[in-house]
């Protein structure tokens, strides 16, 4: 599940609580469903965000030199982590 997931969620809830108006006769309560979906949708969206933000970022950075000894081209690559061990 993700962004788009949460989002849907939350639409469907909206559409059963405000455009959707059958009778069921008691046995099925649609607003309550489609408030309870739009909440499920509201705390996965909110889960997406947090796990989304928490991923590992690296930066890779690439130089290119040439020796002015032997006239060959150097090239040196670093990688650098951003995320702060915790």
């Amino acid at each position: 599940m993700g962004i788009g997931s949460g989002i849907a969620l939350v639409v469907i809830g909206a559409i059963l609580v405000f455009a959707v108006n059958i009778d069921t006769g008691g046995f099925v309560d649609l607003d309550l469903i489609g408030y309870i979906l739009m909440g499920a949708g509201v705390v996965v969206f909110l889960i997406s965000l947090v796990l989304m933000m928490r991923r590992r970022q690296t930066e890779s950075t690439t130089r290119s030199a040439v020796d002015p000894a032997t006239g060959e081209r150097v090239t040196r690559r670093s990688v650098r982590d951003n995320d702060p061990i915790v």
